[in-house]
């Protein structure tokens, strides 16, 4: 069995039964995908300030996954790893030039990948995109060209065509001046409006995730609401300015958790609740280098952009009322096993005509076994920098947060048992030399399994073409 509370394990043995990939009604999915939000941003993950009780109750009710990945530390291969299955070193959105697209970008997902709203199709769903995407802003990258049928939302990092170069990113959230970053905002493949008021975005987001739940409450739908926040700069409604005693972080965490209230409001509304599986969690670490603006990892090292435990781990939350064994899962899981978990809720079968980085988590989810998840490998651009076996993490180089410095090779690599120290402190390779050489035998294997593929990020648009 998952490692799973013990006053939840009567739950667990009723509500294991209660379902079955033949359902008749097949169930609806909805991802909430925040962007920067770290390990303990959230009161149910720990922080003592930030309050977010509609996410809590839901972790109460359903399960709280407290050993759950992102795909890569930083969000344009997070997001490829999420919506594939699939490290994104296999479909080329990794890269050592760039670490994500940008506005002169010319690449994004390829169109041979098959996300999650293009398998979900083969039975029957209908699919809609909301939020942030950064996974291609030219047109044949766009979501409406990856299996979704609908999309709202800014095509890449809110931050992103920065005109005011002088005033610093701190400021500029502290001013909340949507107008110094030129971005879009598109309906399907239409630019409706540039620069898009960030000061109204999670409310945006929020209303039209609400109509699409109501809009396609008839039948199987997968929903991926992205936010473009807690990312840097900082943008709350007015009616949550001063709002939380954490400050404008605070603020803009509480207003993403009054959206999770209204997803769910919509949801038990529309009497769909108890047949849809909701996972909220996000894209990568927090972005320490904005120091109280920029989120906390809570007791786990390092944040975004780094292949420390802060950089990866993530803040995740399953609710699927009267269908999941409740309590705190502490097995792994990833972002990378979505695909996987939804296709085979949905009755089906995963591609197999490709390499699938992912697993189908139902056992967990159910509480019939444990988390078939049981390595993770950690990725720093396109190279691998650590992996995770059980308890155990080999860190074979070391790169600190998302600045400009040269990684540290560790040889001998540095080894951590996360489950006694997640903080990743005591270093006890020369206690476990036989634990390394099984670590280092299992990168080798893996570093053969990719196979060379373009680089999408390092392509860039040519003035003039």
């Amino acid at each position: 069995m998952p490692r799973i509370l013990p006053i939840f394990l009567l739950c667990a043995a009723v509500t294991c039964i209660t379902f079955s990939a033949s359902a008749d009604e097949k169930p609806n999915f909805i991802v909430i995908f925040c962007d920067d939000l770290g390990y303990g941003d959230l009161s149910s993950f720990g922080h003592p300030t930030i309050r977010t009780p509609h996410l809590d109750r839901l972790a109460a009710e359903g399960q709280k996954w407290t050993s759950f990945y992102a795909a890569d530390n930083v969000c344009t291969p997070s997001r490829a790893g999420l919506l594939t299955g699939r490290l994104p070193i296999r479909s080329g959105m990794a890269s050592d030039v760039r670490r994500v697209l940008f506005p002169d970008s010319a690449g994004g997902l390829p169109a041979s990948e098959i996300t999650i709203p293009e398998a979900l199709k083969e039975f029957g769903y209908a699919t809609a995109c909301v939020g942030k995407w950064h996974l291609g802003h030219l047109p044949e990258f766009l979501p409406t060209r990856h299996g979704f049928d609908s999309y709202f939302g800014i095509p890449y990092s809110n931050d992103m065509n920065r005109l005011d170069r002088e005033t610093s990113q701190l400021v500029l959230a502290e001013q909340e001046n949507f107008a110094a970053y030129d971005v879009p905002l598109l309906r399907d493949e239409e630019e409706i409006e540039r620069p898009a008021d960030q000061r109204s975005i999670t409310r945006r987001y929020t209303e039209e995730s609400v109509k699409k739940i109501n809009e396609l409450k008839g039948g199987p739908f997968f929903l991926y609401l992205a936010h473009s926040l807690p990312h840097i700069p900082l943008f709350r409604a007015p009616e949550f300015k001063d709002r939380s005693v954490a400050g404008i972080y605070g603020d803009v965490i509480e207003e993403i958790d009054w959206s999770v209230g209204e997803i769910a409001a919509a949801l038990k509304e529309a009497d769909i609740e108890k047949r849809t599986l909701v996972v909220f969690t996000s894209d990568n670490g927090p972005w320490l280098i904005f120091d109280t603006h920029g989120g906390t990892a809570g007791l786990l090292r390092e944040g975004k952009g780094s292949t420390w435990e802060g950089g990866q781990r993530v803040p995740t939350v399953m609710s699927w009322p009267g269908k999941l064994a409740p309590g705190i899962v502490s097995e792994m899981g990833s972002t990378l096993d979505l695909l996987q978990t939804f296709v085979s809720l949905a009755g089906g079968s995963a591609p197999e005509d490709r390499t699938l980085d992912g697993h189908d988590l139902s056992p967990a989810l159910f509480g019939t076994g444990p988390s078939p998840r049981e390595t993770m490998f950690f990725y720093q651009g396109a190279q691998l920098y650590a992996v995770r076996k059980g308890p155990y993490k080999a860190h074979f180089t070391t790169y600190t947060s998302y600045v400009k410095q040269k990684p540290a090779p560790q040889d001998p690599p540095l080894l951590y048992h996360l489950d006694h120290d997640p903080s990743e402190r005591f270093n006890i390779t020369t206690k476990h030399s036989e634990i390394v050489a099984e670590l280092k035998s299992l990168a080798e294997a893996h570093r053969k399994s990719i196979e060379p593929v373009e680089d999408q990020l390092a392509k860039r648009i040519v003035e003039g073409q």
